[in-house]
């Protein structure tokens, strides 16, 4: 019980297997004092968890000590609880009947037995379905597990009680073993969750409760809405931010300490509970800000020493960004951009995952950042984040570049396929995730938009886009992949000279005329938009290409068309077949 230097040798000396070898002996109060000292042990960070599953024997006679005493049934739960540290230690532990043999202990006359047992259960079930869906149906004398977790959240229960239950449901629930609406979730956990976040809590409850109620809510937008008009929440969590109080009212020097090592931790606790609540709704988003200086302690959290807090920060902007309106106000108001692009210099991935989102939606057409943001250079920095080992950075580089090629000026477009160079944008259209190809047929469509970018661009890169295209049209893709790639090509077919690129391709055209009779509608109405601008009349040489896609048996394929069952496309055949009418 003394440093973790004395656990350390104690390791190093091979103490563990000759306590596990103590567990042997016949004597009671032998084995009890062996597993004392191998959860004093376990618990000690500087422990290999990893030691407690090298012999096979271990676990089962582990479960076999738990009917011998209420110490045994304390120490050993204790032991699993601190052990379990991955989907593979839940499973030894299931597969051991840890279930079945710990249940029972939840209604022991014993307090500390009660708590280890329940510690276990929370460990055991924290995303794993297979343990959750277990214990939904597991009774304890007569009743469901479900219903004894409810009664230990009971405000009379010591508060460490109720947060690890509460838990306990969390985790079942996100599992997927209970339903959001159910009411053990509604009327019971959340609200005992919210509470575990008001000022009379001590600050390691507030930081545990929101954490939890953070991760309960994150998928459910119904909960999202009750919890923020439950007790205030929104303004409660203000306080979060308050730690360490002023200094001078402190005189405690203990007290200081003890604040000053959580403060950081009550503040990514807040953060992320912020970036759970405002997660969908846009009035949950809109109290968020209103908060008092909600906005300036983003910024600044996105700039603090604790590479958790920013992670939390960043979490709760991306989630805010999601609001047309918060981009169009706050956003604008504090210079968000700024703070974030700093993030963006070599944070490490998951930072930058999420801060590179949040660009994305600073990128859209309507946000007053995206001019200052463009100014800033930030194309040579998303380029390059294209180009990065994660699926999820290539596909924020590449769709913050798509938003921002949306409607954009031509040296924006110019400067965009300069800094990504065409050997990367191909490299993109051939990318194992389907995401990222998405992302850069959505670029390379906004890229080609408006007449004379059309022609610019497929002057200088004409062949290979071509090129590109005709893979994709021919390889096993998505509908919707094929049908971004067939609106790329209605817009080639939009320019001024660059129709010509597919007028002289007669693969390409079949290509075309196959799409029309596919049996996907989407399919056909792209391939149609692309004949439609081929053969439109007051273009110039259009009685040239409406005479070879006739002879190619163009007319036949649109004729058919104009009988479509689907209105979209029987209308799009229609307005092209009377091109060649006029």
């Amino acid at each position: 019980m003394g440093t973790e230097n004395n656990i350390k040798s104690l390791v190093d000396c091979h103490i563990i297997p000759a306590l596990l070898q103590g567990l042997l002996c016949p004597d009671l109060v032998f084995i009890e004092a062996c597993l004392r000292c191998l959860r004093t042990v376990f618990i000690s960070p500087v422990t290999p968890v990893q030691l407690l599953y090298t012999d096979p024997t271990v676990i089962p006679h582990l479960m076999s000590l738990l009917s011998r005493s209420q110490r045994t049934q304390e120490y050993t739960t204790q032991i699993f609880s601190h052990c379990c540290k991955t989907p593979e230690h839940q499973t030894v532990l299931f597969n051991h009947g840890a279930i079945q043999n710990i249940a029972p202990l939840l209604i022991s006359p014993s307090y500390k037995v009660r708590m280890q047992a329940l510690k276990c259960f929370s460990v055991l079930a924290y995303e794993n379905t297979q343990v959750s869906m277990t214990l939904v149906n597991v009774l304890v004398d007569g009743e469901r597990l479900s219903q004894v977790f409810v009664r230990m959240m009971q405000r009379d229960q010591p508060i460490d009680m109720q947060l690890t239950a509460a838990k306990c449901l969390t985790y079942m629930c996100r599992a997927g073993a209970i339903r959001t609406d159910e009411s053990c979730i509604v009327l019971k956990t959340l609200p005992c969750l919210v509470r575990m976040c008001s000022k009379e809590h001590l600050l390691e409850e507030r930081v545990e409760g929101a954490e939890t109620l953070a991760y309960l809510m994150e998928p459910d937008v119904e909960l999202q809405r009750i919890a923020s008009t439950t007790d205030h929440l929104v303004a409660m969590l203000a306080d979060y931010f308050k730690y360490p109080s002023s200094v001078s009212a402190i005189t405690d020097i203990k007290r200081l300490d003890h604040d000053l090592k959580h403060a950081h931790e009550l503040r990514q606790a807040a953060f992320k509970l912020y970036a759970s609540l405002g997660s969908n709704d846009e009035d949950i988003r809109k109290k968020i800000t209103e908060t008092e200086n909600m906005m300036d302690r983003i910024v600044s959290g996105l700039s603090e020493s604790s590479i958790k807090v920013r992670l939390a920060a960043v979490r709760c902007l991306h989630s805010l960004s999601r609001s047309v309106q918060q981009l169009r106000t706050s956003f604008h108001d504090h210079a968000v951009w700024k703070p974030l692009m700093k993030l963006l210099q070599n944070a490490p991935d998951e930072i930058l995952v999420m801060a590179s989102s949040t660009l994305c939606n600073l990128l859209l057409e309507f946000s007053p950042s995206k001019e200052p943001i463009l100014e800033s250079g930030v194309i040579e920095l998303l380029c390059s984040l294209t180009q990065s080992d994660s699926p999820a950075l290539r596909v924020n580089g590449i769709w913050a570049l798509m938003n921002m090629a949306f409607q954009a000026d031509q040296k924006v477009k110019v400067e965009i396929v300069r800094c990504l160079g065409t050997e990367q944008l191909f490299r993109l259209l051939s990318d194992p995730d389907t995401n990222v190809l998405m992302k850069t047929l959505g670029l390379l469509r906004n890229l080609l938009s408006t007449r004379p970018h059309i022609d610019q661009i497929m002057s200088s890169h004409g062949k290979q886009i071509m090129q590109a295209v005709t893979l994709i049209l021919e390889a096993e893709h998505s509908i919707e992949v094929k049908e971004q790639t067939l609106c790329i090509l209605s817009n080639i077919a939009d320019g001024n000279t660059a129709k010509d690129l597919i007028m002289t391709n007669d693969d390409m055209l079949q290509k075309i005329k196959y799409y029309m009779g596919h049996s996907n509608v989407k399919l056909q109405l792209a391939a149609t938009f692309c004949v439609s601008n081929l053969i439109w009349n007051e273009e110039d040489g259009s009685q040239e290409r409406q005479d070879k896609l006739k002879e190619m048996g163009f007319i036949d394929a649109l004729h058919k068309l104009t009988q479509a069952s689907d209105a979209n496309l029987s209308d799009r055949a229609k307005t092209a077949m009377q091109q060649y009418l006029a």
